[in-house]
């Protein structure tokens, strides 16, 4: 009886199969008979077509071409003029005293590594140092609150020198890296990495930071105060 049983299912599933198939060749389109593909044979030493050097299409192009090259050169090319005073990197024009200017997280990290700004920076120079601080660092340290009001405190130092902003919102990154750009006469005192970044790329603008709770200074070789890194 089992061998009945599966011989039958098996009758049934051929039988379901044909029915399927002859329904799918009935809902299909009738074919067209379409002709047999024709062989293509290589033709021996067949070269590909090549415009004629002296074709009036070649000569337009040429034309079009020394035009540009004439514009090329007519144009005034703006080469950024940099000061003799610049030996590689370093600018050997500074001299003390120096004037260094501050930014808003170089206050901070000095008061969490109990620095004197002005002690340490001439500790770090063997010289004395101007402080400035701009229009836009005394907004950045007010908007931080009363958490930071030891910073503000410092700010407003009488021996530190304040410089009038005149350039929209409170943004002192872009403040600083645009007077470094216009007078080479500055030391830039940061800890943020954005803005040393920035300052690195202009030459002869050396970076005084926080390390191993002192100041140190890059791109300035006569620092004999600072810290062998």
């Amino acid at each position: 009886w089992y061998q009945r049983r599966v011989r039958k299912q098996w009758y049934q599933r051929r039988v379901r199969k044909q029915w399927y198939q002859r329904r799918v060749r009935a809902l299909q389109p009738p074919q067209t008979p379409s002709m047999g593909k024709v062989k293509k044979t290589r033709k021996f030493a067949e070269v590909k077509r090549l415009i004629n050097p002296r074709d009036a299409r070649l000569k337009r192009n040429e034309v079009k071409e020394k035009k540009k090259e004439e514009k090329k050169d007519d144009e005034t090319k703006n080469i950024p003029q940099y000061p003799s005073s610049l030996f590689f990197r370093y600018n050997t024009a500074l001299g003390p005293p120096y004037r260094v200017l501050i930014d808003t997280n170089f206050i901070n990290f000095s008061i969490q590594n109990k620095l004197e700004i002005i002690q340490s920076m001439m500790d770090c120079l063997y010289a004395k140092c101007t402080p400035y601080i701009t229009d836009c660092v005394m907004a950045e340290l007010e908007k931080l609150g009363p958490k930071f009001r030891v910073a503000l405190r410092i700010a407003k130092d009488p021996r530190f020198e304040r410089l009038p902003c005149t350039h929209k919102g409170t943004y002192a990154d872009d403040c600083i890296v645009q007077r470094v750009n216009n007078h080479k006469i500055w030391i830039v005192a940061t800890c943020d990495r954005d803005l040393k970044r920035r300052i690195r790329k202009i030459p002869g603008v050396p970076i005084m930071y926080i390390v191993q709770k002192r100041y140190s200074i890059e791109r300035m070789p006569d620092a004999l105060g600072a810290p062998k890194m």
